[in-house]
């Protein structure tokens, strides 16, 4: 086992950790790193014919990385048994000592990411495009559904004044980036008017629940035997707010010919109304607000992002992502503007 090196990973720690939680026995074989686009590291192995996938956060950690770990893995756990497509755990470890950051292990997910190509059926099926699509509100649908206080999530996040402290808490990150040595920006048009725009149309019905908080076709499994969401992932920033900010994410990001969404390639997609209507379908309360819950998804997106063209011009990520993000802000930026009038 200690012939194979994974950065950030060691396969006879590992395999010990398992030993004392009675998850098979033998050695860890088969063991790939799994990519496609997440800064965490992502490893699949088996052991004794069962195949895990272990993620924890990359080799050089940020500051929050292990309390992001432990969320998640939280998060995971009280989604156990429900109607939300995801990653099953099955056990985690929120101690960095024993490996030099939090972990945890789940199950292996059969499916696709729909943003590195599309398989057969779906590659030339519009109806099967269309219809996974759809299966996008669907999961959302499914997590808006679950009670976060009787699957003990009721403290994952504070809710009292959630709405008024979004345009604050998003607008304070975008600051913080100025501490980063070569970052002359914000170079971002509208971010003032779209904040001040949020801050004086919040919305009259907020509810809380577990919120994806970055809900978007890069962050699916779609199934291979049938056009449905399989397991949602990325759970880095879920949280407790209004779970229709997850729709607004998901229309802000939505595959579209203006290259301002997330890259399917997929022409029989549904229309972002189509999705409106699917999920208005199956929610018990009214859409009057998703206004502004789609401005506020562009606008935090947008501040997100640009947080990686920070780390870029300070040398700590490529100039080619950073200016890569920097464009995606300032398209989501310009979406928000247009949705605003």
């Amino acid at each position: 086992m200690s012939a194979v090196h994974v950065p950030g990973v060691d396969l006879d720690t590992l395999a010990r950790w398992m030993d004392a939680r009675g998850l098979g026995v033998g050695p860890l074989a088969e063991a790939s790193l799994i990519t496609g686009g997440t800064q965490n590291v992502l490893l699949r192995f088996t052991r004794a014919g069962r195949t895990f996938v272990l993620r924890r956060p990359p080799v050089h950690k940020r500051a929050n990385s292990d309390e992001t770990m432990r969320r998640e893995a939280r998060v995971l756990a009280a989604l156990a048994g429900s109607d939300v497509p995801h990653p099953g755990l099955i056990a985690a470890e929120p101690d960095p000592e024993v490996m030099g950051a939090a972990f945890y292990l789940m199950e292996p997910v059969d499916g696709f990411n729909p943003t590195l190509g599309l398989p057969a059926p779906f590659e030339h099926d519009t109806g099967w495009q269309h219809a996974m699509g759809l299966s996008m509100a669907d999961a959302i649908v499914a997590l808006a559904a679950v009670d976060h206080v009787a699957v003990g999530l009721g403290d994952l996040g504070r809710f009292d004044g959630w709405a008024a402290r979004q345009v604050g808490r998003w607008r304070a990150q975008l600051d913080s980036y100025h501490e980063l040595a070569g970052y002359t920006g914000p170079n971002i048009p509208g971010v003032g008017v779209v904040g001040e725009w949020l801050a004086a149309h919040l919305p009259v019905d907020v509810r809380p629940g577990v919120m994806h908080g970055d809900f978007h076709f890069g962050n699916v499994l779609i199934r291979r035997d049938r056009p449905a969401v399989a397991a949602m992932v990325d759970w880095e920033l879920a949280t407790i707010g209004d779970p229709l900010l997850d729709l607004g994410h998901l229309l802000a990001t939505w595959p579209a010919n203006d290259g301002i969404g997330v890259s399917v390639a997929a022409p029989g997609l549904p229309s972002r109304d189509d999705v409106i209507e699917r999920y208005a379908a199956q929610v018990p309360r009214p859409l009057d607000d998703l206004l502004w819950y789609r401005v506020l998804a562009c606008y935090r997106l947008g501040l997100i992002l640009e947080g990686t063209h920070a780390r870029a011009c300070a040398g700590l990520a490529p100039k080619e992502t950073g200016d890569q993000f920097h464009a995606h802000t300032v398209s989501l930026l310009e979406q928000a503007l247009t949705l605003i009038g």
